[in-house]
């Protein structure tokens, strides 16, 4: 059965990439040119983080995404 996992993207505006990671599953992150390439990297290293979960026996609960705050600061 197919899981979701949420991922937080952000644009590098040195690089010109997408950049996105995977809250609560650690090592899975990656970058790419276009939303839709962002979209398969992440996807192919969300498999590879399961998989070696997996491997040692153990396995990951998706997180359950709450929301976005921007915080203010300064004057």
């Amino acid at each position: 059965m197919p899981r979701s996992f949420t991922a937080v993207i952000e644009h590098d505006p040195a690089s010109g990439l997408y950049v996105g990671s995977v809250p609560g599953l650690p090592g899975a992150h990656s970058q790419g040119a276009t939303l839709e390439e962002l979209r398969d990297n992440l996807r192919e290293v969300i498999d590879l983080v399961l998989e070696e979960l997996h491997s040692r026996g153990e396995d990951a609960e998706p997180s359950t995404f709450v929301g976005l705050q921007q915080i203010a600061v300064g004057p």
